[in-house]
């Protein structure tokens, strides 16, 4: 008697999304560990798993647009996740987050206790939120560090302790956005800064430009080797998702000086 399938339940496919979110295209295999570590937490086997995150490919428009088509053999179960995912990203993240840390045997703010710092005396609804904010922020910082192969994205410094998730439009400014992958810039403290102060920013074809304020600082001894010798290069070009070209025209008119 031939074994029974085992249909995929909806919280295994909200798994696997957020697996496919943090890892680049060349590593959806069934070597990579991380892909061996969550097939083990759901009871699946590695190979089963590495096709699931292959079908979100399929439905990805990044890949579509590059005419790869990925795995669409099981397009028609991730579809409704993924486009929930679109539609609904902080709540799918969070929920995702949390599904993982039951199976890994842990309370949600247990694995988070670090980030999480400074809400143990919040109540209610109150602290339900800034745990979720705290959450998908941390989860946001993974998706784009992986985006960028974990270096910034003008220098390529690859310490992880530099790094930081820059959002193009501030995570206030637009909640639709604020969990976008294209929504982010892997950059470094220096630059994230700069960026966040609009002292920096990039054009159309992604080359930095520097605001009218910053070269007011053009005599200083830093100006060269800081900012002007980064001016005109094209930022390092990410392993999946480009900032949206919207996106940055936004921040080059309200947030560039």
């Amino acid at each position: 008697m031939p074994t029974e399938r085992r249909l995929w339940t909806r919280e295994e496919l909200i798994l696997a999304l957020n697996l496919y979110l943090r890892l680049p295209f060349g590593k959806l295999h069934h070597r990579t560990p991380e892909i061996i570590h969550l097939a083990e937490l759901v009871g699946r086997t590695p190979s089963a798993m590495s096709m699931r995150l292959s079908n979100f490919a399929s439905v990805d428009p990044y890949h579509q647009e590059r005419g790869v088509r990925g795995l669409t053999g099981g397009i028609r179960q991730v579809q409704p996740i993924w486009d929930e995912f679109i539609h609904n990203k902080e709540e799918l993240l969070f929920e995702s987050e949390r599904i993982l840390a039951e199976l890994e045997h842990q309370e949600i703010e247990t694995k988070y206790a670090e980030l999480l710092t400074g809400t143990e005396n919040l109540k209610g609804e109150t602290k339900v939120r800034e745990v979720k904010v705290r959450v998908n922020q941390s989860v946001f910082r993974q998706i784009v560090l992986a985006n960028y192969t974990g270096k910034c994205a003008v220098t390529g410094i690859d310490m992880p302790e530099l790094l930081i998730a820059s959002h193009i439009i501030p995570w206030a400014e637009n909640k639709e956005e604020r969990l976008n992958p294209s929504n982010g810039i892997c950059l470094s403290a220096h630059f994230d800064r700069a960026f966040d102060r609009g002292l920096i920013s990039f054009d159309e074809k992604y080359k930095l430009v520097l605001a009218p304020s910053t070269k007011d600082y053009c005599t200083r001894s830093y100006y060269q080797q800081w900012f002007q010798q980064f001016e005109g290069k094209p930022l390092i070009k990410p392993a999946k998702y480009l900032p949206h070209p919207d996106f940055l025209e936004w921040h080059r008119m309200y947030v560039c000086q």
